[in-house]
């Protein structure tokens, strides 16, 4: 008989993350770009920091290039706490007040233009900043939230730095623009697609790795996003089922909302389920759904046990995602506390939370548009969470969708995503449908 090969061991989440890390830092000095992918809350940031401090340690400068100044700061803080020692420039916009969290650290310098920063090992500023900042050139780059980044964007930068880092999630919101770009649907140099998307055209035989871990779903959420988004990418989560719970300490009413807070609590969703009903989009019933539940949950008394300890869940960590600045303010209208974060999916790229509360795209309408489809709309919104997510929505958005199949015009030269918007919303809807609760 021929002895069958023993099976190899399972590596923990924590190795199997190192390791990626690892081939993304040896991978840098071999090849003139790097691409990393990131599910949500892989742990780009910490990514970031540590080839940052890996390069500087060569002791050639960098610049980082970030897509908001929200991220830049962000960075900026991590950077300069994680590595004390190391030089730092914040290059902004003449006007632009960098918040206190920055200026907290000596080692951080802020100005308008390079000249005026020092010369520090590492500079970090928008993409919009750095097309303006000269003509110096730089060693090294590292771009985050690259997906996010249109490509002429990048190509405004190109000339700026020798070496490159990519990362970003693939998952996510496409680059957004108010220009109709049809016009150049097709061309390899497409402006309106993302910067990851157009440099492996340019150049496929750059490496792209992946992360394999996400650090902030939990074990209930994990399996649904990987499935639904990332088919053929998948991930999962660093932690197991009973290493995080959400108790709700103080007793419910046994209402149709404290009902669905509880199915959340036990489970890590809840879909709350209106009544079938064609609306406006700032849907009243839905709103006010929306804002009781928020409500409710903070008269609940959460307290969220992790890894991380055991803590209460306040206001600040508690967020509502919506489609439309309109329904956003409808619901910051209900009267919630200031605390609490109302966005869109657009602002909560890359934001986490311990409970959020999502107004499913799709809620009370008559059609599906490509804007209500798009599938890294959803997975923002189904992924901000590290314990629970309770979505609102009508009933009959699976009938919406089989009346309204995927029937975007085919494109010559146009990548085709996966999945598509109609797939990804019937994956999640099948796994929301086991979490129903109904008014």
């Amino acid at each position: 008989m021929t002895a069958q090969a023993a099976p190899e061991p399972v590596r923990s989440p924590q190795a199997e993350a190192a390791a990626v890390v690892e081939a993304v830092l040896a991978d840098l000095p071999r090849h003139r770009g790097v691409v990393v992918d990131s599910p949500p809350g892989a742990g780009k940031s910490t990514l970031v920091v540590r080839a940052a401090g890996h390069i500087a340690a060569t002791g050639e400068p960098l610049m980082i290039v970030a897509q908001t100044n929200e991220q830049v700061d962000d960075l900026v803080e991590r950077l300069a706490a994680e590595h004390p020692a190391l030089t730092i420039g914040r290059l902004s916009a003449t006007g632009y007040r960098a918040p206190e969290r920055v200026f907290a650290h000596p080692n951080v310098r802020v100005a308008g233009k390079v000249a005026d920063l020092g010369d520090p090992a590492v500079v970090i500023a928008t993409a919009d900043k750095w097309a303006w900042a000269g003509d110096r050139t730089w060693p090294w780059a590292i771009v985050d939230e690259a997906y996010q980044m249109r490509s002429d964007k990048l190509l405004r930068i190109a000339g700026c730095f020798e070496r490159a880092l990519f990362v970003g999630d693939p998952g996510q919101l496409d680059p957004f623009s108010v220009v109709d770009g049809e016009r150049w649907a097709g061309l390899s140099w497409d402006p309106l697609q993302s910067a990851v998307s157009v440099l492996l055209r340019h150049n496929p035989h750059l490496p792209v790795h992946r992360l394999p871990v996400s650090w902030r779903l939990p074990a209930s959420a994990a399996p649904v996003v990987s499935e639904a988004f990332y088919p053929f990418t998948g991930f999962r989560s660093g932690t197991d089922h009973g290493d995080r719970s959400l108790h709700l300490t103080a007793g419910g009413m046994r209402t149709s909302y404290d009902l669905a807070l509880e199915e959340a609590a036990a489970t890590g969703w809840a879909l709350y389920e209106l009544p079938e009903r064609h609306t406006v989009r700032t849907d009243a019933e839905a709103v006010e759904a929306v804002a009781v539940l928020a409500t409710r949950l903070l008269q609940r008394a959460p307290v969220a046990v992790s890894e991380r300890g055991e803590h209460p869940v306040g206001p600040s960590r508690i967020a509502i995602g919506a489609a439309h600045r309109d329904q956003v303010a409808a619901i910051r209208a209900a009267g919630l506390p200031p605390e609490v974060t109302v966005d869109t999916a657009n602002r909560l790229q890359g934001r986490e939370y311990d409970v959020t509360i999502v107004l499913h795209p799709l809620s009370g309408r008559r059609d599906a548009t490509a804007f209500h489809l798009e599938s890294g709309r959803l997975c923002v919104l189904a992924s901000r969470h590290r314990h629970a997510c309770v979505v609102v929505a009508r009933a009959g958005i699976a009938e919406l969708l089989d009346a309204h199949p995927s029937a975007e015009p085919v494109q010559l030269g146009v990548p085709v995503k996966f999945p598509d918007g109609w797939e990804a919303n019937q994956a999640v809807l099948t796994h929301l449908a086991r979490h129903r609760v109904t008014p």
